[in-house]
């Protein structure tokens, strides 16, 4: 059934979580679609869009977006947009003596940002301006239609893995005035005024930081007509972990009973990281995870890493990517891909789940810690069927952590949301003659639903599990990387035959995604191994200056043993919240 708009308002506080937020309002972008005579799409788009106007009339479409970030994280962007500048006005300058006008050249734009600026000045790109080898258009003159419609017919391969330095060279939409707020007490380039500790980041939500945040939240609040609540990207390694604790209660204080969905990021490795800057990085990911848990309806940390200790195993491989993991411009790729997935449930035009719905049915008995999956794409072959492909993956899971948390060996898990999109034109049964015995007892089901359910099923039978499965895929326009292997498809299906060695692969434009979100043993394991790894050494002599900026060591230890009880509860599957602490030493 059809349900109201329930607004949502996205928070992006750090660097990485903005790289993943541009890549995450790209894809939105992709689908975006206000011809009136086309069908309805699958997701609502106004809830994560708002719709306003310029001054010269034009409709416009920006995200509902908070995003901070450091001074010197810009490049080409301008803090305040452009998407309403109502020109240069010189008609205020009274002087009538000789002037003298300084100006630095801006930082040169990448080919995609040089189209963007083409299409806004409203020439149509032609395919051979495509084949021959932004700053996001600002009048307004061409809709977002034309601009998708254009680059999605001519399918650039933009190479710009070496032209991306923030995550404003590859923006391709307009933002808001009330979007942009720079922290200009700290800087994003070189070693002086870094905003490394978790402490720094909890002393900034305060004066001039403070009341831009509240004036922000209150715009687009107060123009919402049932606002569900917020999602919130995290930067977990830096400062912004403690920004971001003390951001997420400014929330649960001022909108109690919204939804507060936060989503913890970090990437597989820093530029210039010193075995100091390692241990810095991974006591902030600790006290981020504890606090945004804590002030949060559920946490989620998403990174490729093998882990957030000081040394985590390799990053996560996928069967059919081929990505960089030490590009941001990747990894953030890969994770926006996932994201997109698994914020499906609030976003959907019919049958949505509301933030709240979705998080107390995985963060039951104080769980608030969960642990997210995903298979990208998700290895559909061209042609063939669900029960096919879930066969073909029978002795594990076809999808890879993506929150450093393993899967669990023991099926144990409290709570489980799958989302699978983008099975668009495939089969979700089996198409057997009548007579033909199944081949596996998934090819004897009558419904995409059962299928997946009863595929989920035999890894964990006794866990409760909710499905959504959406038939769109996500849609994948330049800038988006090209990152898959030959194996994949224009549609982001498998291939059955391999093109041929030096043709090039296809340009994948839409992809299939399986994610999983998960409540489980598993996630007390990792709590229990982040907890072990800060409590090996004596934090006072090993990194004095960590302490020395905040929190105190009396609210560290209690963070810590915070932390301990957390990962306990996870081990309690008799439902209760936790067991008492004699209980736990006797474990010990």
């Amino acid at each position: 059934m059809s349900n109201p708009c329930r607004e949502v308002i996205t928070l992006q506080l750090g660097h990485y979580s903005n790289f993943v937020g541009t890549h995450w309002w790209n894809l939105q972008d992709a689908s975006l679609s206000y011809d009136p005579e086309a069908a309805a799409g699958d997701i609502q788009s106004d809830v994560v869009f708002r719709e306003g106007q310029t001054q010269g009339g034009h409709v416009t479409h920006t995200p509902r977006l908070i995003a901070m970030d450091l001074k010197g994280s810009l490049r080409t962007l301008r803090q305040e947009g452009c998407l309403y500048d109502p020109g240069k006005d010189t008609s205020a300058i009274t002087w009538d003596g000789s002037l003298m006008m300084h100006q630095e050249s801006p930082p040169a734009k990448n080919p995609f940002l040089e189209d963007l600026d083409r299409l806004d000045r409203g020439e149509i790109l032609a395919e051979a301006d495509f084949f021959s080898s932004s700053q996001p258009h600002c009048s307004g003159a061409l809709s977002v239609d034309t601009v998708n419609s254009q680059l999605a017919r001519v399918q650039k391969a933009y190479r710009l893995e070496g032209s991306v330095k923030v995550w404003s060279d590859f923006l391709r939409i307009h933002l808001h005035p009330r979007t942009i707020s720079v922290i200009h007490q700290y800087n994003h380039d070189g070693e002086a005024h870094r905003l490394e500790a978790f402490g720094q980041g909890e002393a900034l939500l305060q004066g001039p930081v403070l009341e831009q945040l509240e004036d922000k939240l209150h715009f687009f609040v107060e123009e919402c007509d049932y606002l569900q609540g917020f999602q919130v990207l995290c930067d977990l390694a830096d400062g912004f972990a403690g920004l971001g604790s003390k951001v997420t209660e400014m929330l649960q204080d001022s909108y109690g009973g919204r939804g507060i969905l936060t989503w913890g990021l970090a990437p597989v490795s820093h530029p210039n990281s010193t075995p100091m800057k390692d241990l810095y990085h991974m006591l902030n990911c600790t006290l981020g995870t504890i606090q945004l848990a804590n002030h949060s309806s559920f946490f989620c940390p998403l990174t490729l890493r093998g882990g957030l200790g000081r040394r985590p195993s390799s990053p996560m491989e996928f069967p059919h990517l081929n990505y960089d993991p030490s590009l941001w411009f990747h990894s953030s790729a890969v994770l926006a891909l996932a994201l997109d997935a698994l914020t499906l449930p609030y976003r959907l035009r019919n049958d949505s789940v509301p933030m709240w719905q979705l998080a107390d049915s995985l963060a039951v008995s104080g769980r608030k810690v969960v642990a997210a999956y995903g298979a990208i794409p998700f290895p559909m072959m061209h042609g063939g069927s669900l029960p096919d492909a879930l066969s073909a993956c029978t002795d594990s899971l076809p999808w890879r952590p993506l929150s450093s948390c393993p899967e669990p060996g023991d099926g144990q898990c409290y709570g489980q949301w799958a989302t699978l999109r983008g099975f668009e034109s495939q089969r979700l049964i089996s198409s057997l003659a009548p007579g033909d015995k199944p081949p596996t007892p998934l090819h004897s089901l009558h419904s995409g639903e059962d299928v997946l359910a009863s595929y989920i099923r035999s890894f964990y039978p006794t866990a409760p599990l909710a499905l959504q499965m959406v038939s769109s895929p996500s849609k994948l326009t330049p800038p988006f990387p090209q990152m898959f292997s030959q194996s994949v498809g224009a549609q982001g299906f498998l291939q059955s035959r391999l093109p041929h060695p030096g043709s090039p692969a296809p340009v994948v434009s839409s992809a299939p995604v399986m994610t999983s979100l998960q409540s489980g043993t598993a996630v007390g394991q990792w709590l229990s191994e982040l907890h072990r790894g800060v409590s090996a050494f004596d934090i006072r002599r090993v990194a004095p200056s960590f302490l020395s900026q905040g929190p105190e060591m009396a609210d560290y230890e209690e963070a810590l043993e915070q932390l301990r009880l957390l990962s306990r509860c996870y081990r309690d599957d008799s439902g209760g919240m936790m067991r008492s602490s004699s209980e736990e030493d006797d474990d010990d």
